[in-house]
């Protein structure tokens, strides 16, 4: 029987009574201004979730639609060039399919950081494990959902 990562997602969500807070929708949202249209929301309020290797694992990190990975901020932080995972290992090490890689019940091990541009919104809108859906979160429940090691300085506008 094959698990869907949405209902994977759903399911991780249901020990917090949120399950129901996952949209799904009849349009793509694989991309941050797919999901912008299909939220009616600005780009910038999509939380896009990017996939690096790290030491042959995967790592997670939650950034403001509107943003891009300065090369330089991740050398330092992680001590590595970023590198993005291929897209035959997204879903092998993330257990996310390309375009619904999300920071909630993913692969054991895969760490997830949090950039400091989502912080000047009070929501965000994350995927959800699939390329048609999302759920609104405020900050704080995005840090609390997604059990984020940490906040980290990454980006570039």
């Amino acid at each position: 029987m094959i698990i869907l990562s949405i209902d994977k997602v759903k399911t991780y969500f249901k020990q917090f009574n949120m399950e129901d807070k996952v949209m799904e929708f009849p349009v793509s949202s694989a991309t941050v201004a797919e999901a912008a249209q299909a939220l009616h929301c600005e780009e910038a309020h999509i939380a896009k979730t990017m996939s690096f290797k790290l030491d042959d694992k995967a790592i997670l990190v939650v950034m403001a639609g509107d943003v891009r990975i300065d090369n330089r901020k991740f050398k330092e932080k992680f001590h590595k060039k970023a590198t993005m995972l291929k897209g035959d290992e997204v879903e092998a090490l993330t257990g996310f399919p390309i375009g619904g890689v999300c920071p909630f019940a993913s692969k054991d091990g895969v760490k997830v950081y949090l950039d400091e541009s989502l912080k000047r919104f009070e929501k965000v809108y994350p995927a959800c494990g699939s390329r048609n859906s999302a759920i609104e979160l405020t900050i704080p429940e995005l840090e609390k959902y997604s059990q984020a090691v940490e906040w980290i300085d990454i980006s570039k506008n």
